[in-house]
């Protein structure tokens, strides 16, 4: 393989861009302290950090094959390696089935009840690039799929997955839905002129009042659900340090600039952060 062409697989996959793998990291290391109780282990830890990076690089992959119609009438995305044309269906398709097939790899280094959950997380990473053809709002697809690291983190500490962890998984998709309607407030123009469904769209007018109520959502549930195991200061403060940066990214967006949106998004994984940061600290890191 030459330089050029390893440098456009690792375009493909956005590597320079690790925004998108943090905000699928924090809440699945969030998962993975609270079912452990605090610091679950070297192997967990590997495994679903290791995981992660390679199913949003696969999840890149798909969604560039899937979207290369669409995205070369998007300014932002026309340039991207399968739309351009610089790297064939086939060889994106393969490059991410080999990055879907290692992170199978490190599933099954764990125990019968991730692995079995783990065909559900990629039928749901496959079902989202197709979700914007048919749903109004398939954000909400995508929020079930950047959420799957807890239920499977559940499962790989305990066996199981446990009513806690599903209503983990249903908090966490309201931040996804906060984060992804901002992003797709960057394209709408060229969205609703290309026909595609997004969030931003279907919400129209509403679009950052529902962002808003999005992030409340999101911090409200987490906080009811950690409230029993996660009750001291570091807690505490994690949870008001996400809530400032939904203010702040009210700011950001609340003139529907294009900038001012993307901002909001390309930083979402600070949030993150402050949630699982309080977390480990008050469970023990």
């Amino acid at each position: 393989m030459t330089a050029g062409r390893f440098s456009l697989y690792l375009d493909l996959i956005r590597w320079n861009r690790p925004a998108g793998w943090l905000l699928l990291l924090w809440p699945t290391w969030s998962a993975l302290w609270l079912a452990k109780g605090g610091f679950p282990g070297w192997h967990l830890l590997a495994v679903f950090t290791l995981g992660t990076v390679l199913m949003r690089s696969a999840g890149c992959c798909i969604n560039d094959v899937a979207d290369r119609e669409f995205d070369r009438h998007v300014k932002r995305t026309a340039e991207r390696p399968v739309t351009s044309g610089k790297v064939g269906v086939r060889e994106a398709l393969g490059l991410g089935a080999v990055l879907a097939l290692l992170a199978f790899g490190l599933v099954l280094t764990t125990n019968t009840a991730t692995i079995a959950w783990s065909f559900v997380a990629l039928a749901v990473t496959l079902m989202y690039p197709y979700a914007k053809r048919f749903i109004a709002m398939p954000q909400a697809v995508l929020g079930v799929a950047f959420s799957f690291g807890i239920p499977m983190a559940f499962a790989a500490v305990r066996s199981d997955v446990s009513l806690e962890a599903w209503v983990l998984l249903l908090g966490n998709l309201f931040w996804v839905l906060a984060y992804d309607t901002e992003y797709a407030m960057v394209d709408r123009d060229d969205d609703l002129r290309i026909g595609i469904q997004t969030s931003a769209i279907t919400l129209g007018r509403f679009d950052v009042s529902a962002i808003m109520l999005f992030y409340a959502v999101y911090l409200s549930v987490w906080a009811g659900v950690l409230a029993r195991q996660a009750t001291n200061a570091y807690f505490l403060a994690g949870i008001a340090l996400a809530a400032a940066q939904a203010v702040w990214h009210f700011f950001l967006i609340r003139s529907r600039s294009r900038e001012g949106c993307f901002k909001a998004f390309r930083l979402n994984h600070w949030l993150g952060l402050a949630v699982f940061g309080g977390v480990a600290l008050s469970l023990g890191v």
